[in-house]
């Protein structure tokens, strides 16, 4: 079987990398080409390289980097992965999408667009059909998002929890690792020692796009789910993982081997189509009290392939009528390129590629 020519945009960045790990090999996908800005025409990978826990394919360190062209990449790729800055992703991923190609993206430009879906493949599959509402779905072209990173960590839990036993309210609050700033992230003056407890944006985005995600899509447009989230987002120190922190109000009331049973038996349409990237287990909980930490369990996940792409659960506890537990993702992986790679996995099984 013949391989899907793709193209990462924004290969010199953290995401772009972390597309460019996960589609080395890749059973469906081939890298065209790797683009980013004219200033970095040229250079290898290699010479650019941030990520550090990932050893390359020497032919992958080799691979020069090219300024971004559009029609070159709606000529040569049908699919364009991006790990473009928002202000730059907005107008480019609308012109990609113009000219035929599918756009999986990280950026958050399009998240909340008519039409777009904000995708986790576990959560809410069905609503990949809003690109057929896209007006240049005709042309082969859409875009689908994938969610802000930490939004994506605790997605899958709620929707499992909220189908089993119904939610009304949803407190978290966020530990969010430094590489979720980007590259070189946040000054180490203002990180090393210290929290920094804003981060732009953040709480809107998570509390607006869970409940996009956790709704359903239906003529034409989103409905979004009924119950309330409140967050509070900080930066720590930590270099890859977000942590999270839950506090929920439910419409029932279960044992706490109810809800746990609930969150280990839980499995989404990735896993039933065996999708490569898709982890065995989507949610894995943890009965260590002093678990899920991230250097132990941002990396969650198998097969290899799918090496932090699992959510892990720990400290589930009860109180008050309230039920309490410690979420961890890997941020640039499950909440960065690793869904936008999962999501296009969905398209082609869903024959949309």
């Amino acid at each position: 079987m013949s391989k899907i020519s793709v193209a990462v945009l924004g290969a010199t960045g953290m995401i772009g990398q972390r597309f460019i790990q996960m589609l080395e090999d890749h059973p469906y996908f081939e890298i065209e080409g790797l683009y980013a800005s004219e200033r970095s025409e040229g250079k290898r990978l290699g010479d650019v390289l941030k990520v550090r826990d990932h050893v390359y394919l020497d032919e992958t360190m080799e691979r020069k980097i090219e300024t971004m062209d559009i029609n070159k990449i709606a000529k040569n790729c049908r699919v364009a992965f991006s790990g473009i800055p928002s202000d730059l992703a907005g107008p480019t991923e609308t012109e990609l999408a113009e000219a035929g190609v599918a756009v999986f993206t990280n950026a958050g430009s399009h998240r909340m667009d008519e039409h777009v879906p904000i995708l986790i493949p576990e959560v809410n599959p069905d609503q990949i059909e809003a690109i057929k509402d896209q007006p240049t779905y005709a042309n082969g072209g859409y875009i689908v998002t994938n969610a802000n990173c930490s939004s994506t960590g605790i997605a899958a839990p709620l929707a499992a929890i909220n189908n089993a036993f119904g939610l009304k309210q949803v407190f978290v609050s966020t530990y969010q690792a430094l590489s979720g700033a980007g590259y070189p992230g946040v000054p180490s003056l203002d990180a090393v020692g210290n929290v920094v407890p804003f981060i732009s944006h953040e709480e809107e985005k998570m509390e607006t796009e869970l409940a996009k995600m956790l709704g359903t899509y239906s003529d034409g447009k989103f409905n979004f789910a009924g119950f309330k989230v409140m967050a509070n987002c900080a930066r720590v120190p930590v270099v890859d993982g977000h942590l999270e922190s839950l506090v929920l109000d439910m419409e029932q009331q279960p044992t706490l081997e109810e809800l746990e049973k609930c969150l280990v038996d839980f499995r989404g349409e990735p896993q039933k189509l065996n999708l490569p990237s898709a982890p065995v287990q989507p949610i894995i909980v943890r009965k260590e009290q002093n678990r899920p930490q991230p250097v132990f369990d941002a990396m969650a996940g198998r097969p290899e392939r799918a090496r932090g792409m699992a959510v892990t659960i720990g400290r589930l506890r009860q109180s008050n009528g309230y039920y309490k537990a410690f979420a961890m993702s890997h941020n640039t992986l499950r909440g960065g390129a690793g869904g936008s790679v999962l999501n296009a996995e969905l398209a082609k099984a869903k024959g949309i590629l």
